[in-house]
């Protein structure tokens, strides 16, 4: 039962052996450790409040992002607004335009027309009328190639003159 009951001067010494290399820690050793475990813990602060930073910064970008697409979207929708409003005027002042420009065509055929129906109504008057006069000229040639006829067309006009 030796080995499992150890004797009072194995128990003395061990107990010396453990207070030196406890209090040999415990001065030399354990400061170092706190001293690492401190420093591990500042680091881990720091880190931590670095990647609050960051993550706050990256909040902050993300909105000044946001607000810089909804900007530039307002700014296409008002670009693609004014477009719209000029092609829709343009469209309108050709249309308007086309339509001045087929109605003075128009104006300018009717005018032409009425031109050319003048004309055409001059020419047939003087035809008509240069018909008219060789059509008396023959007939008074034939009905004024005799004296008596002569005398008789003259007594008649003068009782239509009379009777008037």
């Amino acid at each position: 039962m030796g080995l499992v009951t150890p004797g009072i001067g194995l128990i003395i010494w061990m107990t010396i052996a453990f207070l030196v290399v406890w209090v040999g820690l415990g001065k030399l050793a354990w400061p170092a450790i706190l001293e690492t475990i401190k420093e591990r813990e500042e680091n881990i602060k720091n880190a931590l409040a670095s990647a609050d930073n960051a993550r706050a910064e990256m909040a902050k970008l993300q909105s000044d992002n946001e607000a810089v697409l909804k900007q530039a979207r307002e700014e296409r929708d008002g670009m693609l607004k004014d477009a719209k409003e000029i092609r829709e005027r343009l469209i309108a002042e050709a249309e308007g335009d086309a339509k001045a420009k087929a109605e003075k065509i128009v104006a300018d055929a009717r005018e032409s027309i009425q031109t050319e129906k003048t004309a055409a109504m001059a020419e047939i008057k003087n035809h008509v009328a240069a018909l008219s006069i060789e059509i008396a000229e023959k007939i008074l040639k034939s009905e004024l190639g005799d004296a008596a006829k002569q005398k008789q067309l003259v007594d008649t006009l003068l009782d239509d003159i009379k009777l008037n």
